[in-house]
């Protein structure tokens, strides 16, 4: 098997990639379907190559995604059947502008972008994580009339000092999760919390339509290579085909495709459910919430949720900006010298995906190689999610991360939006991912600006 350091090498070599120079096009991060808008709503258009009647299927799905849902029964047909318990009653409650969720900016402020995830030790259904007990597999913090919520959780942080080589002085934070004011008595002891921030939503189809093959050419699960990178693919459970595939969505790479993905949400964060997903999240000590009135069986129909499914896949990536600068073109080679190239792959090329031509034969940069990577100690969540341990995490697209403060009013960054920009977010990582951290570090300050100049144009 080729190494993954050849096969990068040998990808970029064919996009014509030169780390130092402007390489026309790179600012096309979704190829043909990129759009070109820097402002509030740089997240919101759909690709630019859909025109027609398919585009006009793009705003029923984002109607749909929009939308807020309501408590059964109701005299809105199809819309109805909101909880029993839920953290959200929209797609975009948490997916602004869809865009990025983030923890609460203030103590007492109510989680809304953030979610926790809930198990204990053990395998659940076809290999996931076992869901807690009484709580479920994720913490809804609200309920409609009559049934109890969950309960609360709040988040405090430390500030943890720490220094560049030149002296400068930095201060990053480290969360701690609190659980308050739980309806159905103590949580199991043994209970793994992970929380995740809302992902924004640009892209997604184009990471479907890679092809698996050129996924997997690029793991190094035994580091054959000798470079401290091995990233290894999770293999996940798929309810639409009802086998294994690989995992390439989610903070854990823990969903195969937009759609099983769609209605994972759907049923976890407002308590609608699908075709897809058909019983309600009520485990045996909720008595209310399983005889809560539905909305139907099931609630959401699946000429619905293929809308939002479609809506999904065409979300339009932004161009980049400025990456003719030469500032920007410093800050992209030292990004490839320090060794983050490894895992945020630049450049991918697209296959086919049936249904969706737009998306079909595009070279695109993600900087992402969608496997997943040990990161240390400080980011675990000791929570494993199928093939992914404790310390793992799926390699997070980096396109549209400059954009996030324009359309959501924060650069809070990583799965718990702990990192206050770049920087902090580079100055979390470890395991593998430790030597181009230090290499970050260690580098001179005029370096460091010009690193994160590059992040900020993509």
């Amino acid at each position: 098997m080729l190494h993954r350091a050849w096969i990068l090498l040998v990808a970029l070599a064919a996009c014509g990639e030169d780390a130092s120079r402007y390489e026309p096009g790179e600012e096309l991060s979704g190829g043909d379907t990129t759009v070109f808008d820097a402002g509030r709503d740089a997240f919101a258009l759909s690709a630019r190559n859909l025109i027609g009647e398919r585009r006009d299927r793009f705003f029923v799905g984002n109607a749909i995604f929009n939308r807020n849902w309501v408590t059964a029964p109701s005299s809105t047909a199809g819309v109805d059947g909101l909880g029993p318990t839920f953290n959200a009653a929209s797609c975009s409650a948490c997916h602004f502008k869809d865009g990025r969720g983030a923890p609460p900016a203030v103590p007492g402020e109510p989680f809304l972008g953030l979610l926790l995830r809930l198990s204990i030790p053990g395998e659940g259904a076809h290999g996931g994580p076992l869901e807690e007990p009484v709580y479920g597999g994720q913490l809804n913090h609200r309920s409609i009339l009559g049934v109890p919520a969950e309960g609360g959780a709040a988040v405090e942080y430390e500030e943890v000092p720490g220094a560049f080589a030149d002296g400068e002085p930095y201060r990053l934070r480290r969360p701690t999760y609190r659980l308050t004011d739980l309806a159905f008595g103590p949580i199991d002891p043994r209970v793994l919390i992970s929380p995740r921030t809302a992902p924004f939503m640009i892209g997604l189809g184009l990471l479907e339509a890679v092809d698996e093959a050129a996924i997997l050419a690029l793991a190094d699960e035994a580091d054959a290579d000798g470079d401290g990178i091995s990233g290894r693919p999770n293999r996940v459970w798929d309810p639409r085909l009802e086998r294994t595939r690989l995992g390439r969505f989610g903070w854990k790479a823990n969903q195969a495709a937009l759609e099983a993905q769609n209605a994972g949400a759907f049923l976890g964060d407002i308590g609608v459910t699908s075709p897809l997903l058909p019983a309600e999240s009520c485990p045996p000590a909720q008595a209310a919430c399983a005889a809560a009135p539905s909305g139907g069986a099931p609630e959401l129909d699946q000429d619905k949720l293929d809308a939002v499914t479609y809506y999904s896949h065409l979300l339009a990536v932004p161009a980049r900006r400025g990456a003719d600068d030469p500032e920007v073109l410093r800050g992209k080679a030292l990004f490839a010298s320090a060794g983050c190239a490894a895992c945020h792959v630049p450049v991918l090329h697209t296959g086919s995906l049936d249904g969706f031509p737009e998306l079909e034969g595009q070279t695109i940069r993600p900087f992402t190689d969608l496997l997943l990577h040990d990161l240390g100690e400080d980011l675990a969540d000791g929570r494993p999610d199928f093939l992914a341990t404790g310390r793992e995490w799926r390699t997070p697209p980096l396109w549209g991360l400059g954009l996030v403060g324009a359309v959501n009013d924060h650069t809070l960054l990583l799965h718990d939006g702990r990192a206050r920009g770049f920087a902090e977010a580079i100055l979390w990582h470890g395991g593998e991912a430790e030597r181009a951290r230090e290499a970050f570090r260690t580098m001179s300050a005029g370096d460091r600006a010009a690193l994160v100049r590059f992040l900020e144009s993509l």
